[in-house]
């Protein structure tokens, strides 16, 4: 695992525009353009901390009524009122129950990492991914009231390439989620060909997403780790095949994926996958979630790889963009270190 270092401040949204001519993409716009309708692309606010490399439904509607036009001068015949539909007349799920075990989670491993320590002393760092979860959150509650069910709950982590801070910006957002007082998170490592997620935590081995989806006798609740930091849950990538892609796209995917949020409406699923350029995961995972967060590397991400991603993650209906190791602030914020100003 590389050192971790901490970087002066973010640049702003328009440095990030102007970096990357994001306004080409045709969808990603600052938040005062967003358009009135169909997708919405948000440009998010920038990390400021070196990341770690990437290895360490809508319900159906009733069945439409026809009108026919009366003979003439004949009025119209009253339309019956609806019978309710089979759907509504379903009584609601359980909430699904993860097993109670709590394992300890390495704070020392995530302090050496440069890493939100939930128990720690408020950073600059906490403070930017603070900002970066109520906004996931605020466009999540817009999602749930616009009608889209379980998928306002979920949350794609990707980016273009390996090593440009998707791993370490899903661990991170799901420390500051889990510190909400009615809120709860859990982190899915759906990273199948390179899961770095235990590792990052300290948590132990076991059945994950892979094998919940390879075999129906196993329920995918009975996969979740849970963890000694209140809130936070842990879905492990579970055993590698060479047929991930296909299990993401059979049918039993998505009530695999419903699963983890049944019943659990302040619960938010987060999925760090693949980079969208080096395996086909991601796009698919897309298909599944309300939200999606690329990762770009200020240094490094260059404008035609960013535009390939999101192109390969279209499916997601909400594309943003997170800028992460900055080096410039044009208006030399600070983000934590009011914390310790006595003045």
């Amino acid at each position: 695992m590389t050192e971790q270092r901490k970087i002066p401040g973010p640049s702003s949204v328009e440095r990030a525009l102007e970096g990357f001519d994001l306004s080409r993409l045709g969808g990603i716009a600052s938040p005062g353009a967003l358009p009135p309708e169909g997708r919405q692309r948000v440009v998010m606010r920038e990390v400021t901390i070196e990341p770690m490399p990437a290895e360490a439904e809508a319900e159906a509607a009733p069945a439409p009524v026809a009108v026919l036009p009366a003979a003439s001068g004949a009025p119209l015949a009253p339309t019956a009122p609806l019978a309710p539909t089979a759907q509504s007349a379903l009584p609601p799920l359980e909430p699904v129950t993860f097993p109670q075990v709590f394992h300890p989670v390495d704070r020392q491993r995530l302090r050496d990492s440069g890493m939100i320590v939930p128990e720690g002393s408020v950073t600059g760092l906490m403070e930017e991914f603070r900002i970066i979860k109520r906004q996931i959150l605020l466009q999540a509650a817009d999602l749930r009231r616009g009608g889209m069910g379980a998928a306002a709950q979920r949350v794609l982590i990707c980016s273009p390439l390996p090593g440009e801070g998707k791993t370490y910006s899903a661990v991170n957002l799901a420390l500051a989620i889990a510190a909400e007082k009615e809120c709860e998170v859990v982190l899915v490592d759906a990273d199948f060909a390179k899961p770095s997620v235990l590792s990052t935590l300290g948590l132990p081995g076991g059945s994950g997403l892979m094998d919940a989806l390879t075999d129906p006798a196993i329920d995918v609740a009975s996969c979740v780790l849970g963890t000694d930091i209140a809130g936070l849950w842990v879905l492990p990538a579970g055993n590698a095949t060479n047929s991930d892609t296909e299990f993401l796209a059979s049918s039993r995917a998505r009530a695999v994926l419903d699963r983890l949020v049944q019943g659990a409406p302040n619960r938010i699923v987060i999925f760090d996958s693949p980079p969208a350029l080096a395996a086909s995961p991601a796009a698919e995972l897309a298909k599944y979630v309300g939200q999606a967060v690329v990762v770009a590397r200020a240094d490094s991400t260059g404008q035609g790889a960013l535009e390939d991603a999101i192109s390969l993650l279209s499916a997601c209906p909400n594309i943003q963009l997170l800028l992460n190791a900055v080096h410039f602030s044009p208006s030399g914020r600070r983000f934590g270190s009011y914390y310790g100003y006595r003045g």
